[in-house]
């Protein structure tokens, strides 16, 4: 028996809202924002068909790594209350009354409208795959999903998602966070088609790969059936198969709009809920916002679209005059670690449009932008792997700037005459800093006339900030601005749990005597932390006092990323590398035939690096511990080629061998790299030696160079290669060897005390206010009188240093960690290397699928 609701006083307008997803949600606040700005009284009902109110999608898969439902709440009944919405969960509304203006739900209750507002969302699709609907075929989309999902991985060891896409990837990481050995199989030829271009999907694809989830593209699935090592097996039209536990369905998304469709409201000829400017229906009463909405034949996949719809929508209701003009799509995230960023006509469709690339293979990036006929207007990019200049590119496509005169600039490696990115002062007022919530410059600037005096104070009054995350640099870059203007100090806050700079923090757990995180949190910080905070956190408590970076106890290891967390690096078929130190370059004849053995029993692939160290490829994550104790045997140590610390110093022979040689540079080579082995810093450091004037150590292009001269040494700083070369500076002469190494003592330490997190010597040298003329007062005149004490905290670092992969073998509780899978034993049987050049290496996907299922087999088998 149906129960009718009318608890609307009848001189106010009645809006019954029906979803309160994150658009249907923001739609409520912007009513309750009317409410409190005017006269203008509606009273809200919303009916929630999950059990749950508004919680935040877009950052689903935090749910693995520890982020409980709560966190991800985007509101609260109190809040709902306090503001006098009514609302229902577990309310599925099964029938529109136009006539009546009435909705009712499953549990029979009537709701009256003056207005109804459609924000059903959509759901997941999942492909007619013969066998979808079995136990652990699931999707990605709701709370309840990750539940499942969770469930379903206790009891898995290999986990597939179905869809190469945005959402796809964020599924994959899911799994992967839940300790599943991962798949993505997808239909089309690239990930992430829709955004990024082939050049782009090539290197996100091996980025991906190099997290350890294998990719399969241009795979149709045919049927999913029984498995004989694995729960299921799919089959595909190329006649290969993939067994798995676990299927995850994130194949794209449809519009839901079953209950428009029922109640004739217009849909779409390929579904969606037709909508006009003001996101009306065909009904004049019942309106449609997000991701169910159809407007100009353009269904829109994200959250910002979304919200502007909503925007128009209660404009419209209260009688304002705000329109849906459509919305950019360009979009900035991380997924799984790996950057990427899509701006405008990313696959440059635009007639007459022209292209820049820019690709960097050893640093795995890759830019493009394209512009337009001539040259003068930015259309679109795509960023892999770094995307510090989106900010920057989405400032001139969407305000139509003028490019520079080589458009090129904006995307190479910085040189001395490369243009700076656009400052806040170059952007205009009406420049869209937030385009989730629709903030412009000037209303950052209107925030910060008003009171605002800090980028949490911004975000409080104009939302800036606190829908996909993507434009919080060039946020608190705008704040920032504005705020020194008014000549308020602009604190430089690491994130948001801690209201401190990197340098601040150091200096609270120095002197403090804070050695956990969880100290550290609780008398300096708020909430749980982040992947920001926390590997700074674990970089300054190794700085400062050295402990092991996988202690227990202490929590070090749940700080540290990947490369940390294993004590090597990962490399692109899940295996990991290992490198042992060799000071100075520097080896004895023992030590290489105990290299080789150990390379050959292990079956590893070895070549000489470019920091004259032997580097061993191919090492499965179990058999690490193993590796390392055979070499910590033979008297090797970790070269920490994993770590923010130092790399190598890279030498010539000398005067010891050279015909040209002034000084020793390998023993003072050696000498260095013993002295500063294990120092870890807010990035790596690279050092170079050279014998004489000659330069074959190219120290003048690392973060310490030393160069040999008649009376001495020449000592330089703060050089690097990579993407951005910089030529280190000249910073002192003649010096003697106990001068050289008391000055490098000082600019190390002060790098690792006044740095940024992830900042190289080369970059922080260029924001060091004052420069090179201030290093060179505080290290050689003690302008601070802090020498001693930096001098002291090196000597520490020195004296307590210890090999971490010794420590790690001789720690029972550490070892655990090195298996291939959380919940068993086995090996990876999916690692399969061919044979090139008399080595190996890792197979390619075309090789796998050349291989029958025996020799795959066989190849792995072979391997362990």
């Amino acid at each position: 028996m149906s129960s009718l609701i009318n608890a609307n006083d009848a001189q106010k307008m009645r809006v019954v809202v029906v979803g309160n997803g994150m658009v249907g949600h923001y739609f409520v606040d912007e009513l309750i924002k009317a409410n409190k700005a005017d006269d203008t009284q509606i009273d809200v009902t919303v009916l929630s068909a999950e059990p749950r109110l508004a919680y935040d999608r877009v950052h689903l898969s935090e749910y693995f790594s520890g982020k409980t439902a709560d966190e991800l709440a985007l509101t609260t009944p109190e809040y709902y209350e306090l503001s006098n919405i009514k609302f229902k969960l577990n309310a599925k509304v099964i029938n529109i009354n136009k006539l009546a203006k009435t909705v009712t739900t499953e549990s029979g209750d009537v709701f009256e409208y003056d207005k109804l507002v459609l924000s059903t969302g959509s759901y997941p699709f999942v492909p007619p795959i013969p066998g979808n609907d079995q136990p652990h075929c699931l999707v990605y989309r709701t709370i309840e999903d990750l539940e499942n999902i969770s469930a379903s991985s206790a009891v898995s060891k290999v986990g597939v998602v179905v869809g190469g896409g945005l959402l796809g990837l964020e599924a994959a990481n899911a799994l992967k966070e839940a300790g599943l050995q991962t798949h993505v199989v997808e239909f089309a030829p690239q990930l992430m088609a829709v955004q990024v271009d082939a050049g782009g999907g090539r290197l996100l694809r091996s980025k991906i790969e190099n997290l350890g989830v294998q990719v399969h593209t241009q795979k149709a699935t045919q049927v999913i059936e029984k498995g004989d090592v694995c729960r299921y097996k799919m089959v595909f039209a190329d006649g290969t198969d993939l067994e798995t536990d676990m299927i995850l369905f994130s194949a794209g998304i449809r519009p839901s709009d079953a209950l428009a469709r029922e109640f004739d409201i217009e849909i779409g000829p390929r579904g969606g809920i037709v909508v006009n400017d003001q996101c009306l229906t065909s009904d004049a009463d019942i309106y449609a916002i997000g991701e169910c909405a159809l407007w100009n034949n353009f269904i829109f996949g994200l959250v910002a679209p979304g919200y502007t719809m909503a925007r128009a929508a209660a404009s419209h209701i209260i009688g304002g005059d705000l329109t849906f003009q459509g919305a950019d799509m360009s979009t900035k995230l991380k997924l799984m670690g790996v950057e990427v960023g899509s701006i405008g006509d990313a696959h440059a469709k635009t007639e007459g449009a022209l292209c820049y690339t820019y690709e960097n293979q050893p640093e795995e990036v890759y830019k493009k932008i394209v512009v337009d006929a001539e040259q003068k207007k930015l259309l679109g990019s795509v960023l892999i792997g770094d995307t510090s200049d989106y900010d920057t590119l989405l400032q001139y496509a969407l305000n139509d700037i003028d490019l520079p005169a080589h458009p090129e600039s904006l995307i190479l490696p910085s040189t001395g005459d490369t243009p700076a990115g656009l400052g806040p002062d170059a952007l205009p007022d009406t420049a869209t800093i937030c385009s989730c919530h629709n903030v412009s410059k000037g209303d950052i600037i209107e925030s910060v006339d008003q009171g605002a005096c800090d980028v949490s104070s911004v975000k409080s009054c104009t939302k800036a900030g606190t829908g996909c995350g993507g434009c919080a640099a060039l946020l608190k870059s705008v704040v920032d601005c504005e705020l020194e203007k008014r000549g308020v100090e602009v604190k430089k806050d690491i994130c948001e749990h801690f209201a401190y700079s990197r340098q601040e923090l150091f200096h609270l757990v120095k002197v403090g005597g804070i050695k956990t995180f969880d100290e550290l949190l609780e008398k300096h910080g708020k909430g749980l932390g982040c992947e920001i905070c926390k590997p700074a956190a674990g970089s300054i408590f190794a700085s400062v006092w050295n402990d092991f970076v996988l202690e227990q106890g202490k929590g070090h290891v749940a700080l540290q990323d990947t490369n940390d967390t294993y004590l090597g690096n990962m490399q692109k078929d899940g295996t990991y590398s290992v490198v042992p130190r060799m000071p100075g370059g520097e080896v004895t004849p023992e030590k290489l035939i105990a290299l080789g053995h150990v390379a050959k029993d292990f079956k590893l692939y070895t070549k000489v690096t470019g920091g004259t160290r032997i580097d061993l490829f191919g090492a499965r994550v179990d058999q690490l511990p193993d590796i390392w104790e055979r070499l910590v045997s033979a008297g090797f140590e970790t070269g920490h080629a994993y770590a923010k610390a130092l790399r190598t110093v890279k030498s010539c022979v000398g005067s010891t061998w050279c015909r040209y040689g002034v000084q020793d540079s390998v023993g003072t080579a050696v000498d260095l790299e013993n002295r500063y082995k294990g120092l870890r810093a807010p990035h790596k450091i690279k050092f170079g030696v050279s014998g004489c004037t000659r330069e074959c150590a190219e120290a003048q292009g690392k973060d310490i160079g030393v160069i040999a001269v008649e009376n001495g040494w020449n000592l330089y700083v703060c050089g690097n290669g990579g993407m951005k070369p910089r030529h280190a500076d000249l910073f002192a002469t003649d010096l003697d060897t106990e001068t050289l190494v008391k000055y490098i003592d000082r600019v190390l330490m002060f790098y690792v005390k006044t740095a940024d997190r992830l900042q190289r010597t080369s970059v922080w040298m260029e924001n060091l206010e004052g420069g090179l003329d201030y290093l060179k007062q505080v290290v050689i005149e003690d302008s601070l009188g802090i020498c001693g004490e930096l001098e002291e905290q090196m000597q520490h670092l020195a004296d307590t240093y210890q090999c971490e992969w010794k420590t790690a073998i001789e720690n029972e509780q550490s070892l655990k960690r090195f298996r291939q899978f959380v919940n068993s034993d086995d090996k990876d049987m999916n690692i399969v290397f061919v044979e090139e050049r008399e080595q190996i290496r890792p197979a390619t996907e075309q090789e796998k699928l050349e291989l029958s299922d025996e020799q795959v087999e066989k190849l792995a088998i072979e391997l362990v």
